[in-house]
């Protein structure tokens, strides 16, 4: 009986790796689609969230850097 016992712990192992190989070698493509679709759609709203300012928007908020001859540092 112990002979047995012996024989069937490699059979069980043969039996759960065949069981996880063929888990592992599944088909995923559905999932893959599911995720670039939705990372397109955040780059998508990326896009349209990112708003470039005009140089006259740009020199209202900063005058200083906008006046010609006017320098924000020391010289020495």
């Amino acid at each position: 009986m112990a002979a047995l016992a012996w024989l069937l712990i490699p059979l069980f192992a043969v039996v759960g790796a065949a069981i996880w190989g063929s888990w592992a070698s599944r088909n995923k493509t559905i999932g893959d689609v599911a995720e670039l679709a939705g990372y397109a759609r955040f780059r998508d709203a990326m896009e349209r969230s990112h708003v470039t300012t005009p140089d006259s928007v740009r020199t209202e908020r900063e005058p200083a850097a906008a006046a010609a001859g006017v320098t924000t540092s020391p010289t020495s």
